[in-house]
């Protein structure tokens, strides 16, 4: 249910994804008459397009998430998350390890500012019961074992609520799957409180399933972009959704 170690192959990917675009700075640099490479934080996110797909929009299938559109709070708290150990992925650790607060927070800023159409998701594989299950789950909760409404947090739309939740639509079920059970056996953890892990806590396999299968297989709105912060108390503290 979670998502293992990254293996000694991960490293080698995000050295051939890094390595090259250094190398073809440093040639710009260096051979007269070759072309320039502009200085832009478009540019100096281009590794990033080995996993998460051309302008951060991956597709909704396979593992790794959509990162445009998404609020620059949340990414910004994530690349914080992989830099300082909360979560756990040696690409991702080898990219941002060394890098400060406020280039993280240009690189969160930057493809939170990304505008970009959603690809439609695919036909849910999934039978109806756990389908409507999934659905209850995200749109009602389960009060009898506290769980809330997926959708008091991360908006009534699910397309995420500033400053930093995120949207929950046009992601992989695989994704899905990981993050879910990840929370839940303390993989992936946040800023205290850590209320996704006390969200999980309760959850069986077989809600997490109904849960991915549900989400992964909606459309995302045409207005995708993330609602206001909102005016209501939130139903658990949340660390992350602070900052």
């Amino acid at each position: 249910m979670h998502r293992p170690a990254a293996p000694p192959s991960s490293l080698r990917l995000a050295r051939h994804v890094l390595l090259p675009g250094l190398s073809a700075l440093s040639i710009a640099h260096a051979a007269p008459g070759a072309p320039t490479v502009p200085d832009t934080i478009a540019q100096r996110v281009v590794a990033c397009a080995a996993c998460h797909g051309k302008e951060g929009r991956s597709t909704n299938q396979g593992y790794f998430p959509r990162i445009a559109g998404k609020p620059a709070g949340y990414l910004y708290n994530q690349l914080v998350n992989f830099r300082d150990g909360r979560r756990d992925y040696a690409v991702m650790t080898y990219l941002v390890g060394h890098l400060s607060d406020a280039y993280l927070l240009e690189m969160a800023q930057y493809y939170a500012a990304l505008d970009l159409p959603y690809p439609s998701p695919e036909p849910a594989s999934a039978p109806k019961p756990q389908l409507e299950h999934g659905r209850v789950l995200v749109m009602q909760g389960d009060a009898d074992r506290r769980i809330p409404a997926c959708v008091q947090c991360h908006g009534q739309a699910l397309t995420g609520m500033l400053p930093a939740t995120p949207g929950l639509l046009g992601l992989p079920r695989d994704y899905l799957n990981a993050q879910l059970g990840a929370w839940k056996l303390g993989h992936r953890r946040a800023t205290a409180p850590d209320c996704m892990a006390e969200i999980t806590a309760p959850l069986t396999p077989d809600d997490i399933s109904a849960l991915s299968a549900w989400l992964s297989s909606q459309a995302v709105p045409a207005q995708a972009h993330p609602a206001p912060a909102p005016a209501a108390k939130l139903p658990l503290a949340c660390g992350s959704a602070l900052k």
